[in-house]
């Protein structure tokens, strides 16, 4: 009867209804009972190259499980396989997680692009890119078009600031505190600012990230990894003068790079990044997708065409940067501290 549907209709709602809401208690429990990339109670500080500014380091081992989990081309670095995507083994990542596949050319610059919804129980997807380039794997060079404005900008035209505030006093400290040697060896580590320009679906963004280069000289791979900085640190965001921007979190970043022979080497960028704001997904995964294969791009045209001469002069630059960056930070810590100071008397004057 008509009365016997509708209640059957009732108990059926009320189940999916508990099941749902089960479903999301459980969801809720495994995200705080996940262990945490920052973890304040047992974390360790070291000191950067900005006098009185110490960076607080990652639990390494949950963040390059996390890695290894999403990322099989830095499993194989991290197990000191050489080869690239050609010794590889996905069947063991697809059958554990539900990656969906939304490009697949291998003619293209980016041959394969995938996303991974819902990893770690955060509601931003997870994208994960392939290339395969001709030129040295070097990876200074393509952590630069990341990191630094003057290459990053010759790529991503929504770019508008990136530097590196706080880079780390002594990388021998970093490498003593990595107790498992399967991580590489760290060559860079600090604390970035990044800011976009807004676009016809996203306004201005700033991140405040830990970054670093693991390198495995054995086999000559690398990854450049990268993770939000917890809201503790915002202190260390620059311009504290000026109006903020909206907050995008970056939980996750790595690129992997492999040589696959003398003058060639695969890539495996992965990123999950909440963009912040009440901005869905599906619009803002295309806008990544083609920045991402903007750097690709660019990095396909440079690493094809390097020479002797762009790596000396590389190296050259990457010293005066280096030095740059220093100065830079400093100069950034004293308009904080002056800002500081005439705030304070402001408050007395009141």
């Amino acid at each position: 009867t008509m009365s016997s549907l509708v209640r059957a209709s009732i108990q059926t709602f009320f189940s999916v209804a508990i099941i749902l809401q089960l479903s999301n208690v459980a969801l809720a429990a495994f995200s705080s009972s996940a262990p945490k990339i920052f973890q304040p109670d047992s974390s360790l500080q070291i000191p950067s190259k900005v006098e009185g500014v110490d960076i607080e380091l990652p639990n390494f081992d949950v963040l390059f499980d996390r890695i290894h989990q999403v990322s099989p081309l830095a499993r194989a670095a991290m197990e000191g396989k050489e080869g690239g995507f050609a010794n590889i083994n996905d069947k063991f990542d697809r059958s554990t997680m539900k990656w969906r596949v939304l490009e697949a050319n291998k003619s293209r610059v980016v041959h394969q692009i995938e996303k991974l919804d819902n990893f770690q129980s955060i509601g931003a997807p997870l994208l994960r890119f392939r290339s395969s380039l001709k030129g040295p794997c070097i990876s200074d060079h393509f952590a630069r078009m990341i990191m630094e404005y003057d290459a990053r900008s010759q790529w991503d035209a929504q770019i508008a600031d990136v530097y590196e505030i706080y880079p780390a006093l002594d990388l021998n400290t970093v490498n003593d505190l990595i107790s498992d040697k399967r991580y590489g060896e760290c060559s860079r580590l600090g604390v970035g600012y990044c800011q976009t320009k807004p676009n016809f679906v996203v306004s201005s963004r700033e991140q405040l990230t830990l970054c670093g280069v693991q390198d495995f000289k054995d086999q000559g791979s690398s990854i450049i990894w990268g993770v939000e900085m917890p809201e503790t640190y915002d202190s260390f965001l620059p311009d504290p003068r000026y109006e903020r921007h909206v907050r995008a979190k970056s939980h996750l970043f790595s690129t992997t790079l492999i040589p696959t022979g003398p003058d060639s080497f695969d890539a495996e960028y992965v990123l999950q990044l909440e963009i912040g704001g009440a901005i869905p997904p599906f619009l803002t995964t295309p806008i990544l997708q083609d920045t991402v294969k903007g750097l690709f791009r660019y990095a396909k045209d440079y690493f094809e065409n390097i020479d002797d001469s762009d790596m000396i002069s590389y190296v050259n630059e990457a010293n005066y940067v280096n030095q740059g960056i220093a100065e830079k930070s400093v100069e950034v810590s004293n308009e904080r501290v002056e800002l500081d100071s005439v705030q304070l008397r402001g408050n007395r004057a009141e």
